[in-house]
């Protein structure tokens, strides 16, 4: 692996070389993630100190901070133990007190002589009708006065570490920073107004006005982008390398898909098809398709898709459809069988119920090609499993699959092409951020036919009326889900449990009309019961989030979701998209448990106004903030020490492009300004990336 450059050296020291850090506060630093001087440079500032003098303090709102020269009056020591310690003094027009707490009298005597003059800066409050600066931050003479520096910055701090030693600190991290050729491009810095990298760190740890500690001020914005130029980078390094594997050519005629879209009985959408279009020119490409497709709740993924699976099939090869789960796969050969008909393609469902000679007749199918598109959990990854001939392999639900699988499924292949489907909608700055190194088709358009969902807020003191109308519903022949947040009764939680929420519905529509779901069931039950509920036996499922993803059933109309401010809104939104696909008119019903705080109220009532699901998820990041967006746990989001992806969303797509248009230039950073974006890895400590790089 190439070597880092010689000039981060001193950045990537220990602590305890930096003057003024010993051992104990570098241990203490550590909870604050920093651990080198480089950590420091963007461990920035988040407020700051205002310390211009003034005159009095008369007129300020307390409590305030204030800078005044005071008059030194008389010193009042404490009468008993425990008691402060007080100094009267008197700026240019009001008298006020300095309290000091287990002060020694002989220090402050001398510090503070009686008659003399000084100046004090810190925090003044009322306390019984007095102003008193209680340990004023700086008591200084006249001929010091000069050394107050007029605005302070205030860093973030941890148990251990003061205000002074993190200042400290900082300033002796810059003193090391160099300077370092700019891996910016010209034309962008200049058109922006950003400093140099050098500068940018100087203006970061030097706010002057509460604007410099915006997101939005050029110092802080280079920073950001600096940090999201180099994550974008390892993106399009680890694309380029993709790219560069060899593919199959799959070009698709016609033959199948032509037939398939005459039966639709109506047209795509402009998105579908543009989804489309853009996979089949991939699918046509020599290079392997690596490709995510994003949409939203019922917005036609599954017809794409089956396009791109036809497409493969055309071409003389196979295709294989993944899903998280059983019922999800089975559901997958439901909806996709009246299609395969009209394209005269046979489907052959592989799962890990598949036992005996059946699943070696599947076997034997796959691998002489005469079983051209599977669709499976992931049995289809198990050894023993081989295709004649994998062009395409579609992965439902994305965050389900883990990277190891992914690329176990290319395996089987080592050429196939990729198309990752999900149907969460991820704010853009944040599909940019996990799937940087894919090419995204977006479908933002409903097709015709799905019917809105009026949503309701309800409150759980109302839930006989809730009832009775789902008796009067289930009279009607419609069905509906009734999702509850937790399985089972806990001690620590009032929320209703599923099996509680079950007994007492089963009690109210009688012994067959109701169903029951929920993660902790044996698959074979959790099966059955979907079962029944798609065949319509049971009118009413009752349900934990199990039945989120791709749970289809047109006749299904109602669901309510109990104890709703207790779900995220992107699981909210997703629950509601398991109604409104068939004829009848749909409603969801949000039960909460009032009061409800503020945020709670946020998201329900947003749920209401909006079926947006790309603007329900840019509100849920404004709400919750990106990493708990998607669990921080298993995101695989880098952590951002400058940059905001709430606030900064603009700069992830700017170096997206940006990265890229680098790498088309110079594909092995050898050039002036790749050789700058090498120095910017080794800094960023994208070691991924370098490794990519010295693996060419």
């Amino acid at each position: 692996m190439a070597a880092r450059p010689e000039t981060l050296f001193p950045l990537f020291a220990g602590l305890d070389t930096l003057e003024g850090v010993g051992p104990k506060t570098a241990k203490a630093l550590a909870g604050l993630q920093v651990e080198m001087p480089r950590d420091l440079l963007f461990h920035l500032p988040h407020t700051l100190i205002d310390r211009t003098r003034r005159a009095t303090i008369r007129g300020l709102e307390f409590p305030a901070m204030a800078t005044v020269e005071v008059t030194i009056g008389a010193h009042h020591p404490p009468r008993a133990r425990g008691r402060p310690y007080r100094v009267q003094v008197r700026d240019a027009v009001q008298e006020f007190q300095l309290v000091f707490f287990r002060a020694h009298g002989e220090y402050l005597q001398k510090t503070l002589p009686t008659g003399q003059t000084r100046l004090v800066s810190g925090r003044v409050e009322l306390f019984d009708n007095i102003a008193q600066m209680v340990h004023p931050d700086y008591i200084l003479r006249a001929e010091e006065a000069d050394s107050l520096p007029g605005v302070e910055p205030v860093y973030p701090l941890a148990a251990g570490v003061t205000q002074k030693q993190i200042t400290r600190a900082a300033q002796a991290a810059l003193s090391r920073a160099p300077d370092l050729p700019d891996w910016i491009d010209p034309i962008l810095r200049a058109r922006e107004g950003w400093p140099d990298w050098r500068a940018a760190l100087q203006a970061a740890h030097a706010p002057e006005t509460l604007a410099d500690l915006s997101p939005a001020s050029p110092a802080r914005q280079r920073l950001a982008y600096d940090e999201v130029m180099a994550h974008q980078l390892t993106l399009a390094l680890a694309r380029a390398r993709q790219r560069r594997k060899p593919g199959r050519e799959s070009r698709g005629t016609g033959a199948l898909r032509a037939p398939v879209l005459a039966s639709l009985g109506y047209a795509p959408t402009g998105a579908q098809t543009r989804a489309i279009d853009e996979i089949t020119a991939d699918m046509a490409a020599p290079r392997r398709m690596n490709r995510l497709l994003q949409g939203d709740v019922g917005a036609g993924k599954t017809l794409v898709a089956f396009m791109a699976l036809l497409t493969a099939v055309e071409a003389g090869g196979q295709g294989v459809m993944m899903a998280p789960t059983e019922i999800l796969a089975r559901q997958h050969l439901e909806s996709l069988t009246p299609l395969a008909e009209a394209a005269g393609v046979r489907l052959t469902l592989l799962t890990g119920r598949d036992k005996g000679a059946e699943r070696a007749a599947k076997r034997a199918a796959l691998a002489e090609g005469r079983a051209q598109i599977v669709l499976g959990t992931h049995a289809v990854f198990q050894e023993g499993v081989d295709f004649a001939d994998l062009r395409l392999a579609v992965i439902d639900e994305q965050h389900r699959f883990g990277v190891a699988q992914r690329a176990a499924l290319a395996g089987k292949a080592a050429q196939v092409d990729v198309l990752v489907m999900t149907a969460t909608p991820i704010p853009r700055s944040l599909a940019l951020t996990q799937y940087g190194d894919m090419e995204v088709s977006v479908l933002d358009e409903k097709p015709p036919g799905r019917q809105p969902v009026t949503t309701a807020l309800v409150s759980t003191a109302r839930l006989d009326e809730v009832v009775a109308h789902l008796r009067r519903a289930v009279a009607e022949g419609r069905q509906a889900y009734w999702v509850c947040p937790l399985v089972g009764e806990s001690e620590v939680s009032d929320l209703t449990a599923a099996e509680a929420r079950f007994t007492h519905l089963r009690a109210a529509f009688g012994e067959g009309a109701v169903g029951l779901v929920h993660g902790q069931l044996p698959p074979a039950e959790k099966d059955a019961a979907m079962a029944r509920f798609v065949a319509g036996d049971t009118q009413l499922l009752v349900a934990t989030t199990v039945i989120e993803v791709g749970v289809n059933v047109p006749n299904a109309s109602i669901m309510v979701i109990e104890r709703a401010e207790h779900f995220g809104l992107a699981q909210l939104h997703q629950l509601r998209g398991r109604v409104g696909r068939g004829a009848a008119a749909s409603t969801c019903l949000l039960l909460y448990e009032p009061p409800l705080g503020a945020t709670a109220e946020r998201r329900l009532k947003l749920l209401r106004d909006t079926e947006d699901g790309f603007r329900i998820a840019e509100e849920d990041m404004a709400i919750r903030g990106a990493g708990d967006l998607i669990g921080t746990a298993q995101s695989g989001l880098p952590r951002f020490r400058v940059a905001d992806l709430e606030r900064q969303a603009g700069l992830m797509a700017l170096a997206q492009s940006d990265a890229r248009a680098l790498l088309a230039a110079d594909p092995d950073l050898t050039g002036p300004r790749g050789q700058a974006a090498r120095v910017l890895l080794w800094l960023m400590q994208q070691d991924r990336a370098i490794r990519y790089l010295s693996i060419g």
